[in-house]
């Protein structure tokens, strides 16, 4: 593959891109199984950084960084390591709980594909490695009533279900597609539905993007996915028809390759060779600095909108609060991720946001 060219970067605070950089430099290569790259991380460094890898979901594979180091036996490491046993246990009680909810499924008769969490952990050397919450599924549309109503008895509300009527990252694909191209993959006694190598991959890099790329958990799947492709890995089926789509897809591969030293050796030339937005790396390394749930919208927004309307006074700090990421804002708007300016994105996304807030019919039948 052609390597990944970089464009001046837009500026940084010095602490800001540093904390971001110690998350790269932590995770750099923490999915493979053998041949991690030598760890360039000091003990300084760690106890910087520990915190934001088991706040953002990464301290499985913080701890396999450091495992083999003498890192390990600092108190950072020792706290990645608790976390690493406790995700242990988690991910055995989540295989149960998935099992159970496709065992529902199939006593229902309805199909259903199974996308990120558990999926995506099969491709690491170990599922610890990986946490997983929601069960993301995705069934037909004229099946969607009956699973939110099979999923809300008593029985079943232990599985949580994260369910949609299609995968909005990949929506231009149709359900009946998904599901011809899947895999079949056991859990416990039952067999559920995967998406195909390509779908997956497509809608992990989305995913990633759509969500303004806040959780470096999610760039370590696109990593892991690309360098797990196999030799027969149709990557005009990953990028797919739409072309705009195919370019968030392609920057989602380069940022793997760039922050986290993801392998391209398996991508054709063609996939890999675009220029990558200086703006677009610098704002990873931003999100990483505050890489928690708890910082992203609308959970960061401390007074609703509604009632900031009564409140002129304040209606500036609300605008300023929610203006949008600037790869969130590219996103919404299907824009191209480039090196063109992101403000006229910006405020496309914010005049959206406004509309349904006034006219809140016009979003009803959008979906998750």
């Amino acid at each position: 593959m052609q390597s990944v060219k970089r464009e001046p970067a837009v500026p940084m605070t010095r602490t800001t891109k540093r904390q971001g950089q110690l998350i790269a430099k932590a995770l750099t290569g923490a999915w493979r199984s053998k041949d991690l790259p030598e760890l360039a991380l000091s003990e300084s460094e760690l106890d910087e950084v520990a915190p934001l890898l088991m706040g953002s979901g990464a301290a499985a594979l913080g701890w396999r960084r450091i495992s083999d180091s003498c890192l390990r036996e600092s108190s950072s490491g020792e706290l990645l390591h608790q976390a690493y046993r406790l995700q242990l246990l988690q991910s055995d009680i989540q295989e149960q709980k998935i099992e159970k909810a496709f065992r529902l499924l199939r006593e229902a008769s309805v199909e259903a594909i199974l996308a990120k969490g558990w999926a995506v952990a099969a491709l690491y050397p170990s599922r610890t490695l990986r946490p997983y919450g929601d069960i993301d599924i995705c069934v037909r549309p004229k099946d969607y009533r009956l699973v939110e109503e099979l999923f809300s008895q008593p029985d079943a509300t232990e599985c949580p279900i994260d369910l949609h009527r299609h995968f909005s990252e990949i929506a231009n694909r149709s359900v009946d597609e998904l599901l011809s191209r899947s895999r079949l993959q056991q859990i416990g006694k039952e067999q559920l539905r995967v998406l195909s190598d390509e779908d997956h991959l497509a809608l992990l890099s989305i995913h990633l993007l759509k969500h303004g790329a806040w959780r470096p958990l999610w760039l370590c799947d696109v990593a892991v996915a690309m360098e797990s492709a196999s030799a027969s890995f149709d990557w005009d089926l990953c990028l797919g028809k739409d072309s705009t789509r195919a370019n968030w897809i392609r920057c989602a591969f380069a940022l793997a390759h760039r922050l986290l030293g993801a392998r391209t050796d398996k991508l054709p030339s063609e996939v890999g060779s675009l220029t990558l937005p200086g703006w677009l790396k610098e704002t990873v390394l931003k999100q990483w600095s505050n890489p928690f749930a708890s910082g992203q919208a609308p959970m960061n927004h401390p007074m609703p909108m509604a009632l900031l309307l009564r409140q002129p006074l304040n209606l500036f700090d609300g605008v300023r609060q929610r203006w949008p990421n600037p790869i969130i804002a590219t996103i919404s708007v299907h824009g191209r991720l480039n090196n063109l300016p992101r403000l006229p994105y910006q405020i496309a996304n914010c005049v959206s946001r406004a509309a349904r807030f006034f006219l809140p019919a016009t979003d009803q039948l959008q979906e998750h």
